[in-house]
């Protein structure tokens, strides 16, 4: 094997200033002026700098998940220039012979520098130091040296300050007191700098150590806000995020502020951290500056968020490999969450350890008020958290665990950080025979179902490995992230809010936005069945096999060993293989078929299913993240519920086509007279249309079309553009002469505007008129902004008068943002015929982008293929587009090779789509 390259400084004379000055002084030597001086400095120093630079970058790709060396070595270099560059401003630019008190000078590093940990592209922080007030020879110096740093494009932050201004202005400034505690003498006189040491602790540390606790305790929270105030978002701030390098940072910080700390290894010693916790400090610390330091090499420049197009190239560069149904990727971010994890488990017991040290307290409002309920034998409250009375004792009975759990949901009181640790160590009690415990079983049930709040006893669970220890099937998902834009949280996270959900749903808090759900819930039904199927739903992720068959076998054989009686396990089981079901439906198949309904009912055969599959359904959903249930979703849901309940209840013959027709016939008429129709006209436009029309649609947009059509000239193109907001979309109408293509060319108008559609419906009236409607949503999944509608009306008629040919329109707009190039979603196409009794469904499953829905409706015009409806449903970066089509003699698509033909080029638009678009 090749050497690798050093990663440590020693193998560059510019580490060794014995060796380095005075050969840089030697090439200086003879120089006409200052700026040759400085140029010849900055030009020696890029050299000397690239290559080491090089080096260590060369040697931390030999160890690619482990920075600690690398961000030393490159603080190491950053000491070597700042060394040579004050070398050449004090002895070539600026001498002074006999120095006076006022004209001695300090170089500092301070922050994150001045802990000597730098990536590859951070900030140089620097304090130059001075005993008064600032002399011109400390002014000369400080403005060369930055001029020479300047030029070697280092991004520097100075200041220039005396002992005094130190003083006062970390008094007065959090930020900058915050910098001074990590303050480290680079170059100039040691004097000085031991002198601000002392009294930096001395006069203002010292009293003032709750302030500061409190301040950054503040600070972190305020951060964690911005930056979203999850450990699981989607694109974590590796810096500033929930659970990354600035928390660990503040924990040393407060250490060092107290106790003068050097390294984090002395906490240990101070009794703040066990040794294994120690460790996990360690780990967490160089696996987070690991992925620091990659995104700053990727980038070329300072940048912390690891957005996704980063995170599929760092984990590449990290050594992760894709494995059976798990990318790369996502096992990297798996690791990274759990870091993340540890590092608030860290935060807790600081904080814990801070109190037992009296230096800091905690709140106490929530203790003061708190009405108080008695504890039960074997726990007692300790500053107001919960905590197990003796704990050797308790702990030799593995059911206390458990119990822990349950006193803390019963009285409100939060879990005391060192009681966690008691329970974190011994987690191997929990075991198979605990699990099948019929206690065991009653307590955690109990923590489901009993009192009110089970996310909160779920989500500390999790968080300390209990879940995962009583039920060793949810281990695999914990932190498991999944790359799409669609899921905002791991799984583990989105189980516990859709667990969340269901219990707000029960509580009647969203009565309003959930009618159906909330009269379901507040209705007798198994809450057991219920609350285990959301808790199971997704725990089948992450393997090659269909997550929802490998979760509904994992279900029965989690709830077998809670001791279900055998039609719960049955039901539970059933629920997880299908909890995909009526979404899908919902969203990816038109509703307004009888045969839709037909199907769904015979899938879900009894009322009770169905009310359990629903509510499962919503919370499902509610649980992917904010701003993904909306009304569009909740109507779709609501109408497949209706009408589902309606077969159920009444047979098919309730949903027959002719007498869906002629209700919608007959409500037309009422809803025309009472516009001032006449006769004569109301017969004439519900004679026009075909059955598939009437069924289709609602009443109120029959009665625009019917404006629409009266007097429609051949020629002429009319369209109707509405806010919808209880489908949480715009009603995009349009009637015009019938012709070929029509579909794909108002589908590309509505993408040039920048129009998602969401459901899209076109008819062909007896008299050779189209009537198409297209329910279509803004970026955010809202209503089409109304003061854009006039726009998008242009559009349109332009498209369709020929003006703006789309394909070209699309050549500077059917892009792909860059951080969203990463998503890769295989392209399914599949023809069903026996989803409908009058159209052939074909569905496309692949990576969405602007331009698609045009793409795949010219191929199918240009392949003679009629669309009659076309329900799209999205999820993040991935789109399911369903069309139910005909062909060109009104016949479904039976041949086999027509199919097979046709699926090719529908293949081959999406390919030469992506293509242009950047994918």
């Amino acid at each position: 094997m090749p050497q690798s390259a050093p990663a440590l400084p020693g193998a560059h004379s510019i580490f060794d200033p014995d060796r380095f000055l005075p050969a840089l002084d030697q090439r200086l030597s003879g120089l006409p002026d200052a700026r040759a001086i400085r140029a010849e400095t900055v030009a020696t120093l890029q050299a000397a700098r690239d290559a080491a630079l090089s080096d260590i970058v060369a040697g931390f790709a030999t160890h690619p998940r482990a920075a600690r060396e690398t961000v030393r070595a490159i603080a190491s270099l950053t000491d070597a220039v700042v060394i040579a560059i004050h070398h050449v401003a004090t002895t070539q630019l600026h001498p002074s012979q006999s120095p006076t008190e006022a004209e001695h000078l300090a170089v500092l590093a301070v922050g994150g520098y001045g802990r000597a940990e730098m990536a590859p592209h951070s900030d140089v922080d620097l304090l130059f130091l001075t005993p008064y007030k600032t002399s011109a020879w400390a002014e000369s110096v400080v403005e060369s040296m930055l001029y020479m740093m300047w030029d070697m494009r280092l991004k520097v932050g100075h200041s220039i300050r005396s002992i005094d201004d130190c003083l006062r202005l970390g008094g007065q400034d959090m930020t900058i007191r915050t910098s001074l505690v990590e303050h480290r003498l680079i170059a100039g006189e040691a004097v000085l700098a031991e002198d601000l040491r002392e009294r930096l602790w001395s006069d203002l540390f010292a009293d003032t150590i709750p302030e500061f606790i409190e301040a950054k305790l503040a600070e972190r929270d305020a951060r964690h806000k911005r930056q979203g105030g999850q450990r699981y978002v989607l694109e974590p701030n590796v810096k500033e995020g929930k659970g990354g390098l600035r928390d660990l940072q503040t924990l040393y910080w407060i250490a060092k502020y107290i106790h003068r700390v050097e390294r984090a290894a002395q906490l240990v010693d101070l009794g703040f951290f066990s040794r294994d916790e120690h460790l996990n400090f360690w780990q967490a610390e160089d696996f987070l500056w690991a992925v620091r330091c990659h995104l700053h090499l990727i980038a070329g420049r300072l940048t912390d968020v690891l957005s996704f197009d980063m995170q599929v190239e760092v984990a590449r560069r990290m050594g992760y490999e894709d494995r059976p149904g798990r990318r790369a990727v996502e096992l990297f971010m798996q690791d990274y969450f759990r870091h993340a994890t540890r590092v608030g488990d860290l935060t807790r017991v600081f904080l814990t350890a801070l109190e037992q040290h009296h230096v800091f307290q905690q709140p106490l409002l929530n203790r003061i008020f708190r009405r108080r309920r008695r504890l039960r034998p074997g726990f007692t409250e300790q500053a107001g958290r919960l905590a197990y009375e003796d704990p050797e004792t308790a702990l030799k009975d593995p059911l206390n665990i458990l119990r822990l759990f349950e006193e803390a949901l019963r009285t409100g009181i939060l879990i005391h950080a060192d009681t966690m640790r008691q329970v974190a160590a011994n987690l191997d009690l929990i075991d198979d025979r605990t699990r099948e415990n019929p206690e065991a079983v009653r307590i955690f049930l109990d923590l489901l179902l009993k009192h009110g709040n089970p996310e909160r006893a779920l989500r500390r669970m999790n968080e300390l490995g209990v879940l995962s220890a009583f039920i060793p099937e949810f281990e695999p998902i914990v932190a498991m992230m999944q790359f799409n834009v669609y899921h905002h949280y791991t799984v583990d996270e989105h189980t516990i809010q859709c667990i969340a959900a269901l219990s707000q749903i029960e509580q009647g808090q969203e009565a309003d936005d959930l009618p159906i759900s909330s009269r379901i819930t507040a209705a007798p039904l198994n809450r057991r069945v219920l609350y285990l199927a959301v808790l199971l739903h997704d725990i089948g992720k992450g393997r090659p096999e269909d997550h929802s068959i490998l979760g509904a076998q994992i279900a029965r054989r989690v709830t077998g060993r809670l001791g279900l009686p055998a039609d719960e396990v049955e039901t539970v089981e059933w629920l997880v293989r299908n909890h995909l079901l009526m979404s899908d439906v919902a969203q990816k198949r038109d509703i307004s078929d009888p045969r839709t309904i037909r199907d769904f009912a015979k899938a879900v055969k009894s009322r009770r299913r169905l009310d359990l599959l629903l509510v499962l359904t919503v919370c499902d959903i509610r649980g992917v993240g904010p701003g993904t249930w909306n009304n569009w979703k909740a109507v779709l849901l609501r109408q497949l519920y209706e009408q589902t309940v309606t077969v159920l209840e009444n047979g098919m013959e309730a949903l027959s086509r002719d007498q869906r027709r002629e209700d919608a016939k007959r409500s037309l008429r009422h809803l025309l007279i009472a516009q001032g129709w006449d006769p004569k006209a109301i017969r004439t436009e519900t004679g026009r249309h075909y059955a598939n029309y009437w069924q289709g649609l609602p009443t109120d947009t029959h009665a625009v079309f019917a404006r629409l059509l009266r007097g429609l000239g051949d020629d002429e193109i009319r369209i109707d553009l509405h806010p919808d907001p209880d489908r949480d979309a715009t009603r995009a109408a349009f009637a015009l002469v019938d012709h070929p293509g029509i579909f794909s060319r108002l589908a590309g108008a509505l993408a040039l505007v920048g129009a998602n559609v969401v459901d899209a419906r076109t008819y062909t009236s007896k008299d050779g008129f189209a009537t198409a409607v297209f329910w279509v949503q803004d970026a955010g999944g809202h209503p089409y902004d109304v003061e854009r509608l006039p726009r998008l009306r242009k559009m349109i008629d332009r498209t369709l008068k020929g003006e703006v040919v789309t394909r070209d329109a699309f050549a500077d707009r059917d892009q792909l943002k860059k951080r969203e190039r990463a998503f890769r979603f295989p392209t399914h196409v599949s023809f069903d015929n026996d989803g409908s009794d009058i159209y052939t469904i074909i569905e496309v499953d692949t990576r969405d982008r602007p331009g698609l829905l045009h793409d795949l409706t010219r191929t199918l015009a240009a392949n003679h293929v009629q669309i009659a409806s076309a329900v799209i449903a999205t999820y993040g970066a991935q789109v399911v587009d369903t069309f139910y089509v005909k062909d060109a003699f009104g016949l479904k698509l039976l041949q086999p090779a027509r199919r097979e033909a046709l699926e090719q080029k529908l293949r081959q638009a999406i390919r030469e789509g992506a293509e242009r678009a950047g994918a």
